[in-house]
């Protein structure tokens, strides 16, 4: 009697299959020994390659989307979710908008700007920097990032560069705009975010920020009609000869702001930035990075080893940015237990 396996016998594979299975396992083992990260790596490529043609698309299809446009809609989507936290101030996604939008409608008011005109900047990690920053390229501008460590002549220097239609700077600050107010071109106006003025040339910005309507400006003065047009100026630190200009464009601030993303972070992150804003990596991968994540970001006024890692602890920080030495400075303070 003939058997079930004698009617119905089990297929063979081919004689190549078990050759091409213990290939397979080889080049997996091989990978893991040589090439451990090349999974990692190539999702992280992916990564770039779809952001990269996500743009594309829309400098094909006449769209630009700004990374500032980001922040309108995430204040919209999450108004109350925390965007910046300073020294234990909150201020979520709608309060920065809003600040903002009392900056440009200031200087919509009271100056003769046109879009496309320089607007200097010269201050301090404060909110007020981005209230700044938004502010003014709501209005279109391009702002210029000025390096408060740099003085007198090479301070002017950058400021007759950029030849800005206004210098804005910080309440702390004070002292070097006295040193280069006699120097500077008479055709600057400057504005100074205080209340009072000892000059009686320079204009206060926060009075009038007060009485201003927290109303956006009219969409056309801040949407790019280009992508590869300029936005922002930041400068060279000056150390081989006078610090000179970077162009930065609105593709640009956008790759810089993807970084995070592409390494991963999340919405739920919360980013620790030490770094002066007037740096792209605070400015451009720190706060833009926040923006394309909807994440928070804790800035701090100036960077402090000793107070590092207790303000990670404090506000529950997930991602810390670092250049050149700041490492070694962590690594170098006493273990504190707790």
């Amino acid at each position: 009697m003939r058997g079930w396996d004698d009617l119905y016998p089990l297929p063979v594979p081919p004689s190549w299959v078990p050759g091409a299975a213990v290939g397979i396992l080889s080049l997996h083992f091989i990978q893991k020994l040589l090439f451990p990260y090349f999974w990692a790596d190539l999702r992280y490529l992916l990564k770039v390659f779809t952001y990269g043609l996500r743009v594309e698309m829309y400098r094909l299809q006449g769209r630009v989307v700004s990374v500032l446009d980001k922040f309108v809609k995430l204040a919209e989507k999450q108004p109350h979710k925390p965007f910046l936290i300073y020294e234990g101030t909150i201020h979520t996604y709608r309060d920065v908008d809003r600040r903002s939008n009392r900056i440009a409608q200031v200087f919509l008011q009271h100056e003769a700007l046109k879009k496309g005109d320089t607007v200097a900047l010269l201050m301090g990690n404060e909110p007020d920097f981005i209230h700044v920053w938004f502010g003014l390229a709501k209005l279109g501008c391009v702002v210029a990032f000025l390096n408060f460590n740099v003085r007198f002549r090479s301070l002017l220097h950058c400021v007759s560069s950029c030849e800005p239609k206004i210098l804005v700077v910080g309440a702390d600050l004070l002292g070097t705009l006295e040193e280069i107010l006699p120097k500077l071109q008479k055709d600057v106006s400057v504005w100074i975010m205080a209340k009072d003025s000892m000059f009686p040339s320079v204009h206060t910005l926060l009075d009038k920020m007060e009485a201003a309507s927290e109303d956006p400006v009219p969409v056309n003065r801040c949407s790019a009609n280009n992508l590869k047009s300029a936005v922002l100026y930041i400068f060279t630190s000056g150390t081989t000869g006078l610090p000179k200009a970077a162009v930065i464009s609105h593709l640009q601030v956008l790759k810089g702001a993807a970084g995070l993303w592409a390494f991963g972070a999340t919405s739920e992150d919360i980013i620790y930035i030490t770094l002066p804003l007037y740096h792209s990596a605070a400015s451009l991968l720190g706060i833009g990075g926040c923006i394309e994540l909807g994440a928070t970001c804790v800035l701090k006024k100036k960077f402090s080893a000793s107070q590092f890692w207790s303000d990670c602890k404090r506000y529950n920080v997930t991602v810390i940015q670092y250049i050149g030495e700041l490492c070694r400075y962590l690594c170098n303070q006493p273990v504190v237990s707790g």
